[in-house]
């Protein structure tokens, strides 16, 4: 059986310009409260959610809630499906395929980008830091790891 590995950002949907947006809304809405700097944070968001989660220590509260809260109102006007990478994604899953969804992102940013681009059509989620592998570990040894909508569309290319 065939595994598929997906870049989310790279194939689905760009969630940085959404993550960004979220990190200035964060940065304005408690800057009583913390002195977040979003251009301090890495750029490897798994990285930033560390930082993130010593800045909820201090009274911010549950970040990760805010960030899916704000991701679910606002993933239409950012992320636009694919027709053609949507008919793809159904073509691998009617095929038997196993498909996976990795980024760097946060788990609520990933889950509402997923639930409009990809609703039902994806297997397994890995987010943050080591997501690649951790996705790899979950289909098994043999996954065709995908980067970019071509390279998804040519697996569902006749040879």
């Amino acid at each position: 059986m065939r595994a598929v590995a997906i870049e989310l950002d790279g194939v689905l949907g760009d969630t940085r310009p959404l993550w960004l947006d979220w990190l200035e809304d964060a940065a304005h809405r408690y800057r009583t409260i913390s002195k977040l700097e979003p251009a301090s944070l890495p750029s490897d968001r798994g990285e930033a959610a560390r930082v993130l989660d010593r800045w909820a220590a201090d009274g911010v509260g549950d970040w990760r809630a805010a960030l899916g809260r704000f991701a679910e109102e606002r993933a239409p006007a950012y992320l636009r499906p694919r027709g053609d990478v949507a008919a793809a994604l159904r073509q691998l899953r009617a095929s038997g395929a196993r498909v996976g969804v990795f980024t760097d992102a946060p788990e609520p940013l990933a889950r509402a980008a997923l639930a409009h681009l990809a609703p039902r059509r994806i297997e397994a989620v890995e987010t943050g830091s080591q997501a690649l592998e951790r996705l790899r570990s979950h289909l098994g040894d043999e996954v065709d790891v995908v980067r970019s909508p071509a390279e998804l569309l040519s697996l569902t290319q006749p040879v």
